[in-house]
């Protein structure tokens, strides 16, 4: 999507949790690659159906997502962001997945939320402009 809005943080993992990412940055790196409305789609059949996520849990999938994937860790916030769902659901607790802009100067960004609040991510993303958003009903 853009650049990277901040360094990312990456953490040792132990050998079942950096499995587990390396599988969720594999499958999300062709589903990043899909046409937004089909992306949407599949990420809203993730979430069906799931518990609410705590922030601290969403916060170490998406450092497992950094350790495991230099590209998440740089530039691809989107395939990140997507990851950091597929962790999410495999646990039964998907966050809600959104992407954004800023339009002065332009940055677009894929994030990750729970409860309205960006994790792992600058506060100004709070304010960034919402155009696709998939969250629990």
């Amino acid at each position: 999507m853009s650049a990277p809005i901040m360094p990312q943080r990456r953490v040792s993992l132990r050998r079942r949790p950096a499995i587990l990412a390396r599988m969720a940055v594999a499958v999300a790196r062709p589903l990043s690659m899909l046409p937004p409305h089909l992306l949407c789609r599949v990420l809203v059949l993730l979430v069906k159906g799931t518990r609410p996520p705590i922030a601290a849990a969403v916060l170490s999938w998406r450092d497992a997502v950094n350790t495991v994937s230099r590209r998440c860790a740089g530039e691809g916030c989107l395939q990140r962001s997507v990851a950091v769902v597929l962790l999410g659901r495999f646990h039964g607790a998907p966050p809600a997945w959104k992407t954004g802009f800023r339009p002065n100067p332009f940055v677009a960004h894929a994030w990750v939320e729970v409860n309205g609040v960006p994790i792992g991510e600058p506060e100004a993303v709070a304010h960034f402009h919402t155009v696709l958003a998939v969250a629990h009903r």
